[in-house]
């Protein structure tokens, strides 16, 4: 799961070939419309960040679009590895990470989907190749009362690598730094 060089496109493919079949391996901890299902069991934390992306119908479509191709992960540090996985359910996301030296690839799979015409996004659940063990949603919701768009991202999470525990304030350091670049991220794509 750890390497000190990045994969090269034919290990990514492998990579995503074995990984294809690997089912969800956490439990159930959260809805897509509801979120957390309540405390965490132990050693479980529970991230909820909600911002104002843009406002107006086409910044709503302009996150939708974003979420389409993955734009809220296109990171520079993290990025998805097969970019044109569809939002369905059942469907295995590779997510490749460069922190700390090190180039990490995990893989989720996304469990429920929105797609209405004031909200929009996924929930996914770690498999076992992942360092973490959870779930997570991402969500875009449009608010015609305000116009406010908001992105939502929550999740429930524990480690599960040993690396992961061992580096536990970092882990947790790494997971803040990816809402908030994630949040910016698509803020900016908004913009333009």
């Amino acid at each position: 799961m750890f390497r000190l060089f990045r994969p090269s496109e034919d290990e990514k493919l492998k990579l995503l070939t074995t990984a294809r079949e690997t089912p969800v391996s956490s439990p159930h901890l959260l809805t897509l419309a509801d979120g957390a299902l309540g405390t965490p069991p132990k050693g479980f934390v529970h991230d909820l960040s909600r911002t104002e992306v843009g406002r107006g119908l086409q910044a709503f479509e302009a996150a939708r679009n974003a979420f389409l191709r993955w734009q809220q992960f296109d990171l520079g540090w993290v990025q998805v590895l097969n970019p044109s996985a569809e939002i369905t359910p059942g469907q295995l996301v590779g997510v490749e990470v460069h922190t700390a030296c090190l180039w990490s690839v995990v893989f989720n799979r996304i469990v429920e989907t929105v797609d209405r015409p004031t909200q929009f996004g996924f929930m996914y659940a770690t498999t076992a190749r992942h360092i973490e063990q959870g779930q997570e949603r991402f969500v875009v919701e449009f608010d015609p009362a305000t116009e406010a768009v908001s992105y939502l991202i929550e999740a429930v999470s524990r480690p599960r690598h040993p690396l992961a525990r061992l580096a536990y304030p970092f882990s947790r350091a790494m997971q803040h730094r990816f809402a908030r670049d994630s949040h910016d991220r698509l803020r900016r794509y908004i913009m333009g």
